[in-house]
């Protein structure tokens, strides 16, 4: 029988661990997708169905080799919150964004820029990424300023998916900068 080992690391912050995805993480992400909050600024919440999709493309990515997004886990009590890590787009290519989700019982914690800013330094420490973006709702003020409190900038608005979206952008190079300068 062969049994998969994700290529994804573990990456941990003082209140988080950051993991792959697995199978059994469907029951609380399909809760997850199912809350019109969590889901907000997107096409809605989604059948269990539609998450087993989102599920499995995760999954894939990181079958592939390609960095997917991270299951966010409270370190306290090891519940998944939201995921948190590298999503692939279709209408973007070439680009590969920092994505995120957060159960609103823990929104305004700090708690998803606290794994922002892990993966964004996960993709340029040690992935040697030479860019990453994240796209926002102009309306998604919490997101904004997760981008912002990760060292990204507005470069353009799109059109991605059907609604107005924010392009927020940072260079590997702009991140060696900003830490020399810490």
């Amino acid at each position: 029988m062969f049994v998969f080992i994700s290529q994804m690391p573990i990456l941990e912050t003082p209140r988080l661990i950051l993991r792959p995805f697995r199978e059994e993480d469907i029951d609380h992400l399909a809760e997850l997708t199912a809350n019109p909050d969590f889901m907000r600024f997107t096409l809605g919440p989604y059948t269990r169905e539609q998450t087993q999709g989102v599920l499995d493309k995760f999954l894939s990515w990181d079958k592939a080799g390609l960095p997917s997004p991270f299951a966010v886990v409270l370190r306290e009590n090891t519940e998944v919150l939201g995921y948190c890590g590298f999503l692939h787009h279709p209408e973007v290519p070439g680009e590969v964004e920092i994505g995120y989700r957060l159960d609103p019982a823990y929104w305004n914690r700090g708690l998803i820029t606290e794994a922002a800013r892990t993966v964004r330094d996960h993709a340029f420490e040690d992935l040697k990424l030479p860019r990453v973006i994240s796209l926002i709702h102009p309306e998604n003020i919490p997101s904004r300023r997760v981008a912002e409190k990760n060292g990204m900038k507005i470069e353009k608005e799109i059109t991605f998916r059907g609604f107005p979206t924010l392009v927020f952008a940072m260079t590997r190079e702009q991140w060696l900068a900003e830490r020399g300068a810490g």
